[in-house]
């Protein structure tokens, strides 16, 4: 029987906390498989060239608002809040709470829409100076044009924050697929018949109507879980102080990791044609593990969390919890890291190789792929380590490692993309590679120094022996198969997803096959379940 003291979410069993995530994961999926789709349909139709780089650079400028203002801010300071008013039973207080951060969020970013439409060519000229001419006035056009669908955006992660606290994970992580089938659709209508650029601007209006539709169908539920649907400014009370505090610190740290990537931009921007559009595509695929396996967990995790964090016993739940993460984080991305490495351009080619992408633009890709494989594991299990400082009601331990992270990306970046090709004697545009590699040597930077922070304060998480050996062993076991059924079947360039189907699926039966053997938990649980099944 629990103390009265023991926080309601805290009464959660493992198969549940495996089931929030796993509804995560399937939202996330599908969003994110729709954004391939998204990213297929359009390197068909503008393959890497100065339009797919416009476009590219566009949507990146006024994503600003999104990542600032949205899930991560959001994720650090409101949840916590409000899943524990929601724990204790405080309803009131917590609708209280949700319709006045929803309201002020709302205002805020309306000025902050405006101010962005009116400055699209300032904003352009500081975050994609490499580019002039017509590529400078199409990325003008639209910014001004998306500018208004990410503020949108914004007020869909707030929903999302009130879904999640409510244990309702699978319909704010798939409402991106909206989003993605309103431009997919836009683009298809359009065809480029009247060229990449009219093509470009008619993508941008499809993902304003696909922005309202994001938030749109989420907004029925969010409603029918508020007992009021009145706006709130109301600031009074320790709840809201809580928030806004919170959101301070998670504000500019989120602001400091968004200076790092739109850094990126602007040195890939001074790499040549098809290098911001290349990046673009890239971060596609290796963002798409990150969000499958580290976000879903992270997030399913943090209400949860933001319980174990308030009991009473000097944090030995929450070292728990994020022992069991770590270890699931770690199953599914060491074979998504060393996949990337050593078979980027089989998945880069099956994805987007069609229309103006040819080969040579999915071996372009494999490149970055392999540098962002450098830090995948450190990004991912550090969500989770930061989440839990968040939970822990701390969002300044995190903020000041990131600030760590993000100067150590702008020098290591700017240095190997573009100084380092050129004491190699290579190409200036490879210079992307180096810097999705530069990002992953600072991020287990951060990653050690959230590790150390956090355990000062709960003690160490500890894997089992030999765990993380036994992983890194399967996935390369299952790599040097893949070359070997690679080797004999052929390169395969006219034929990406046959070639990817051939090569791809023995990787994944020899890794997992090799994780059984060596008795990995989420393996031996995989096997079965299929067993069971069959």
């Amino acid at each position: 029987m629990p103390t009265p003291s023991t926080p309601r979410s805290n009464l959660g069993n493992a198969p549940r906390r495996r089931g929030a995530a796993i509804l995560v994961a399937a939202g996330i999926l599908c969003s994110r498989l729709a954004g391939l789709v998204r990213q297929r349909v359009l390197t068909h139709f503008l393959g890497i060239g100065d339009e797919a780089d416009a476009f590219a650079a566009a949507f990146r400028i006024p994503n600003v608002l999104q990542n600032l203002f949205g899930e991560g801010a959001l994720s650090a300071s409101f949840i916590p809040v409000y899943a524990q008013l929601l724990a204790q039973g405080n309803t009131r207080e917590a609708d209280r709470v949700a319709r006045a951060v929803g309201t002020i969020l709302a205002l805020a970013v309306s000025v902050l829409v405006l101010l962005g439409v009116v400055a699209a060519p300032w904003l352009t000229d500081l975050l994609a100076y490499g580019f002039h001419g017509p590529k400078h006035e199409l990325t003008v056009r639209l910014v001004r044009i998306v500018f208004p669908g990410t503020g949108l955006l914004v007020l869909s992660a707030w929903c999302l924050g009130v879904l999640n606290s409510h244990h309702r994970f699978l319909l704010s992580y798939a409402a991106p697929v909206a989003w993605n089938a309103a431009i997919i659709g836009a683009v298809l209508w359009d065809r480029g018949q009247s060229g990449a650029g009219h093509l470009t601007v008619v993508a941008a209006w499809g993902s304003v109507v696909g922005s309202a539709a994001q938030l749109l169908v989420q907004l029925p539920v969010v409603f029918s879980l508020l007992s009021s649907l009145r706006p709130a400014l109301d600031t009074r009370g320790e709840s809201i102080r809580r928030v806004f505090v919170n959101f301070g610190p998670a504000f500019v740290s989120r602001g400091v990791v968004q200076l790092s990537a739109y850094v990126d931009s602007v040195i890939a921007s001074l790499l040549g044609t098809g290098a911001v559009a290349a990046l673009t595509n890239a971060q596609a695929l290796y963002t798409l593990p990150v969000s499958l396996f580290g976000m879903s967990i992270a997030a399913s995790e943090l209400p949860a969390m933001s319980a174990d964090g308030a009991a009473e016993d000097g944090g030995a739940a929450l070292r728990r919890r994020l022992e069991h993460g770590l270890g699931r984080i770690a199953f599914f991305i060491i074979p998504s890291a060393v996949a990337f490495l050593a078979l980027g351009d089989v998945v880069a080619g099956a994805l987007y190789q069609t229309g103006r992408f040819q080969a040579m633009d999915s071996r372009y890709v494999w490149l970055i792929l392999a540098g962002s494989s450098v830090g995948l594991l450190a990004s991912t299990q550090g969500r989770l380590y930061s989440s839990a400082f968040f939970a822990l009601g701390d969002t300044r331990t995190p903020l000041r490692f990131a600030v760590i992270r993000v100067t150590l990306t702008i020098i290591l970046g700017f240095v190997a993309a573009v100084y380092l090709p050129g004491w190699l004697g290579l190409p200036s545009r490879l210079g992307a590679a180096g810097l999705t590699a530069s990002a992953g040597i600072a991020g287990w930077i951060e990653y050690l120094l959230l590790q150390r922070g956090l355990w000062r304060r709960i003690g160490p998480t500890r894997f089992a022996p030999g765990y993380l050996w036994k992983l890194w062993g399967s996935a390369c076991g299952g790599a040097g198969i893949a070359w070997i059924v690679r080797d004999l079947f052929g390169r395969g360039d006219g034929q990406p997803i046959l070639t990817a189907f051939v090569v791809l699926v023995p990787y994944g039966l020899v890794y997992v096959t090799l994780a059984v053997l060596f008795r990995i938990p989420a393996a031996t649980d995989l096997w079965g379940a299929i067993r069971r099944r069959v």
